[in-house]
């Protein structure tokens, strides 16, 4: 997403088609986008970077929006009708015969989710799709969508700064046998370390409007930064791959989804899996982060109320 869009200019289209294909030899498989980043030019960057290599990787994408002629975000959209649209539109911008695993990127309301798991069912009867996943949605959602049409993974925020899955998703999840791919597992670049509440972003840079974002919050927050540091200077590792390497250590069945533009924090991402965590590692950073009070709210009011559906 990063590279397109939300995080201030895109970055070139030739570097981070390099970029791609760098994290494919460095032995990353699985790549995540949705018609929404951009929209459409992530998947369009995807398409044309993994095109030459794309038995060797795993792709994901997602439907559930609608964009009105200037591309802008027009709210929700997962008819059945529309649903499949998306589905041959994402074939021909990721230049592939099948999607691996289809997302409804937001719960949509006004569609029971029963008819969005059948027509991803029939997606996946016609070989355009392969597996089904869900984003931000509750538990009673799952449920239901899974009655109709397995689900292979759920998307949601999950990491050291947000941990709200604990409660109710993740015991669910491991009942289902459902994976979760947590996004934002660096709290959208806050737990690597190097944002404090100086840092000014660019002016298109989707944190400017979050919450968790604002100077106050980033002062206050800063203690879990510190309790990540501490814990990195013991391992020889970097505050990101300790995030990493904890959100690694809770489940087998967790694949976080890292973004970057840049090789070295690539290379800094993939060092994370070789970061061991020990049971009284695990441990202290619950103790000590249960200690820690968040300041501010993940999203603002209006977005917030598009998950948990």
């Amino acid at each position: 997403m990063g590279m397109s869009i939300s995080y201030g200019p895109a970055g070139d289209k030739k570097e981070m088609i390099a970029l791609i294909r760098t994290a494919v030899e460095r032995g990353i498989t699985f790549f995540d986008t949705a018609e929404a980043y951009g929209p459409f030019k992530n998947e369009e960057l995807l398409g044309e970077a993994l095109n030459p290599i794309r038995e060797q990787v795993v792709l994901a994408t997602k439907f559930g929006f609608k964009f009105g002629p200037d591309g802008k975000q027009m709210g929700v959209d997962s008819r059945p009708e529309h649903i499949k649209k998306v589905a041959e539109d994402s074939l021909k911008r990721l230049k592939t015969d099948f999607i691996d695993l289809f997302y409804q990127h937001r719960v949509d309301p006004n569609v029971p989710i029963e008819d969005v798991a059948g027509t991803v069912k029939e997606l996946i009867q016609e070989g355009k799709v392969r597996h089904f996943g869900l984003s931000e949605a509750s538990v009673k959602t799952i449920r239901r969508a899974h009655s109709v049409q397995p689900v292979t993974a759920l998307q949601n925020e999950y990491s050291l700064w947000w941990r709200e899955p604990e409660k109710e998703i993740i015991p669910a999840l491991e009942e289902l046998r459902i994976g979760l791919v947590p996004y934002s597992p660096l709290g959208r670049g806050f737990l690597t370390g190097k944002i404090n509440e100086n840092t000014e972003f660019a002016g298109n840079d989707f944190r400017n409007i979050l919450p968790r974002f604002s100077p106050e919050a980033r002062k206050s927050n800063q203690a879990l930064v510190d309790l990540l540091s501490q814990i990195a200077k013991r391992k020889n590792a970097t505050p990101a791959q300790i995030a990493l390497a904890w959100l690694l250590a809770q489940k087998t069945w967790i694949v976080p989804i890292p973004g970057t533009r840049k090789l070295e924090r690539l290379d800094e991402n993939i060092g994370a899996i070789k970061v061991e965590l020990t049971p009284e590692d695990l441990q202290e950073i619950k103790r000590a982060a249960s200690e820690i009070k968040l300041q501010g709210t993940r999203y603002p009011e209006n977005l917030e109320k598009m998950t948990g559906i």
